[in-house]
């Protein structure tokens, strides 16, 4: 398994944390496509994660708003990072379908800021946006 639960850790928000579930769960299944090189089921899951990813942050940034919690303007930049990344590399996948690339990125880059950012960013929001 890519990312097992006990390496994100639970937050003060039961929303967050079911949100976190959901995503792990496609996050995972994406990772043993990419490992397996079965290039219909990237096609597939790369989409599911990114609406997945997309769901967790508007869910954040919608309760960071109703909550006017004052640190929502860092946090929704380090989604905004995330973002950034997933779409370009979304790009680059429709094109060169290489999924050494994608493993690459989700290896070096993208399991460190997930649980980086649940553990920095979520945790401190968490119990603000009860």
């Amino acid at each position: 398994m890519y990312i097992e639960a006990h390496e994100v850790q639970e937050v003060a928000n039961a929303m967050m944390n079911m949100l976190h579930e959901d995503e792990l769960e496609v996050i995972n299944n994406f990772y043993d496509a990419v490992k397996a090189k079965d290039i219909e089921k990237i096609d597939e899951l790369f989409k599911a994660l990114l609406a997945e990813m997309e769901v967790h942050f508007k869910t954040e940034e919608d309760m960071m708003e109703q909550n006017a919690y004052a640190d929502a303007g860092m946090h929704k930049s380090d989604h905004d990072v995330m973002r950034k990344k997933l779409t370009k590399f979304h790009k680059r996948w429709e094109v060169l379908k290489g999924p050494k690339e994608v493993l690459n990125f989700l290896d070096k880059d993208f399991k460190k800021w997930y649980t980086g950012h649940v553990s920095k960013w979520d945790a401190k929001a968490a119990p603000l946006l009860g």
